[in-house]
């Protein structure tokens, strides 16, 4: 007999936690791009943040089916209990069908903001698409942490210009790609926990690949370049004077790294329990200060 599912199931299978990587991403575009060109059309903006977010929901629920039924989340898996299907909550064809349905009203919302916006969103999103039902493949095959970049960072962005704007303005990736490499570090110091089990599973991630040191030179530089970015940005005229704000975040990346670097000497799993979290939170902080110093450079100086 199944389990009755509650709402607080349906809503916790969607790890609704994990929505500011994509949602800010959007959010964070939109500002620079008002930024830049001082109008943008931020009712339908606001929609392609709610379309970003149905597929992120539907694309973890994805993810967690194809990692339960190839036995890489498990229940003798230390770190995967936030999985609705280990935990028992779900059954696996449930919560398939479930992130198919979130995909399809992704899908929907996609359509509409084609119809308004021009045939040009049909391929970003068509590629959007291709990332979120692929992702498994991807990622099993060490392409899981360009698959991310490029779902979470580069797509979203010059989506976020066409929906906006009408058209692609190219400058919006000066944002994108340092928003990317932090989302990519989410799931990079994941991968790096997990590469002992997943080699068990016989997947390749791309931490499992590159080994233990250069996985954590990897997550280093995902944590460290975006700040460096900004600033090298900066005299160029690509942000405000006031994003250098930022650099008052980086305290928290440079905690990250040491909690890497501690791993790298104990290869102690638990050393790096929490680190997708805090560089989650990393994320978005940042995204969440370049908001307010593109606002306040654009409204109030």
């Amino acid at each position: 007999m199944e389990k009755k599912l509650t709402l607080k199931d349906w809503i916790v299978a969607m790890r609704p936690w994990s929505f500011t990587a994509s949602g800010l991403t959007v959010l964070t575009a939109l500002f620079y791009l008002h930024w830049l060109t001082g109008s943008v059309d931020w009712k339908i903006g606001l929609w392609a943040v709610v379309g970003i977010i149905l597929f992120h929901a539907a694309g973890n629920m994805w993810s967690d089916y194809f990692d339960y039924v190839s036995g890489v989340d498990c229940v003798e898996g230390a770190y995967s209990s936030d999985s609705s299907l280990v935990r028992g909550v779900f059954q696996p064809k449930q919560l398939r069908n479930y992130a198919l349905t979130v995909l399809l009203v992704a899908s929907c919302v996609g359509l509409w903001l084609i119809f308004r916006t021009g045939w040009t969103l049909f391929w970003i999103g068509l590629g959007g698409l291709v990332c979120t039902l692929g992702y498994p493949y991807f990622k099993y095959r060490a392409l899981g942490d360009l698959t991310i970049l490029m779902a979470y960072g580069f797509l979203p962005a010059i989506g976020t210009s066409c929906v906006a704007l009408g058209t692609i303005d190219w400058r919006v990736l000066w944002v994108a790609l340092p928003i990317g490499l932090l989302v990519d570090s989410i799931l990079h110091a994941n991968n790096t926990r997990d590469m002992i089990t997943d080699g068990k599973a016989s997947i390749r991630t791309m931490a499992h690949g590159l080994g233990l040191r250069a996985s954590v030179v990897l997550y280093i530089l995902e944590q460290l370049v975006p700040f460096c970015w900004v600033v090298f940005c900066v005299p160029f005229g690509k942000f405000p004077i006031l994003s250098l704000v930022a650099i008052f975040v980086m305290r928290v990346a440079l905690a990250n790294c040491t909690m890497m670097r501690a791993f790298k000497d104990s290869g102690d799993p638990k050393d790096i329990a929490s680190l997708d979290q805090r560089s989650a939170q990393l994320q978005m902080l940042f995204c969440l200060v370049m908001i307010l110093s593109l606002a306040v450079d654009t409204w109030v100086l």
